[in-house]
């Protein structure tokens, strides 16, 4: 057999045809009415962006940056229910990337843009302002978080943002919690002191479904100085709901902040 024709399709177009190509990579469950067999999520219809779209106060008509958009499930929300003018989505994982642009043929998306690349960078580089951010899921895998949130305070008026967050009691209580963290260092950002806790991704980056940061490990912030560094970069806190000291693989909570004026 030629390698080169493993590449090709040889029956009718389909959406399944399309997400097969990444086969058993998938992580959302896509909407019932496409009919595709995809992953385990169910992202389509996550409560939590749900509830950040009505807290943000709609985003009908705005302009959204959304950092890490993994598959387009909330790019999806975001132009389908909340009838956003447009949604720049960056993405750093090429597989994710890819599978966004898959996602956003299947779903016939309009107003989404997806660029490959690292959005730290993209922030830094921008001069684009926009009036929401979408971070949901990013924050944890970043090593310099109080710098990311500095950056994101330049660009956008609202943000939504879900996160886990380190919780040191639980270092008590799981032992996987605890084989992932080595250590802890003092950093200051914008003048703004705290604790970064080193997470490490450890045996997760040798599985296909791996959908962290750009390196073997990241910076996690404690609940306290997480919520004080948001007001520190000039962040004031609307809404906090689903915060679960229990949530799988470290404690988590979704904020809706705006700049402050």
């Amino acid at each position: 057999m030629h390698y080169a024709l493993d590449y090709y399709v040889k029956t009718a177009p389909s959406y399944q045809t399309a997400t097969s190509i990444f086969k058993d990579e998938w992580i959302s469950i896509f909407p019932a009415q496409y009919q595709i067999e995809g992953g385990f999520a169910p992202l389509f219809e996550d409560a939590r962006a749900i509830w950040a779209i009505d807290k943000l106060g709609g985003v009908a008509g705005k302009s959204v940056l959304e950092l890490g958009p993994m598959e387009g499930a909330h790019s999806y929300l975001l132009e389908k229910k909340g009838d956003a003018a447009s949604i720049l989505g960056i993405e750093a994982n090429t597989k994710c990337f890819l599978r966004c642009l898959v996602t956003k043929e299947v779903t016939n998306l309009q107003r989404v843009r997806y660029l490959c690349g690292d959005f730290v960078e993209f922030l830094k580089q921008t001069d684009q302002t926009f009036d929401v951010c979408f971070a949901s899921g990013v924050l944890y895998h970043m090593v310099n978080p109080i710098m990311v949130l500095g950056l994101l305070k330049e660009r956008c008026k609202k943000m939504y943002l879900w996160t886990h967050y380190f919780d040191e009691n639980i270092l008590q209580h799981s032992v996987d919690y605890r084989l992932r963290f080595s250590g802890s260092q003092s950093a200051s950002e914008y003048g703004f002191a705290h604790t970064l806790y080193q997470h490490n991704y450890l045996q997760a980056l040798d599985s296909k479904l791996f959908i962290g940061g750009t390196l073997p490990f990241s910076n996690w912030l404690s609940r306290q100085d997480l919520l004080a560094g948001l007001n520190h970069v000039g962040f004031q806190i609307d809404a906090i709901s689903f915060d679960d000291p229990i949530y799988p693989n470290g404690p988590a909570l979704a904020i809706v902040a705006s700049v402050r004026e």
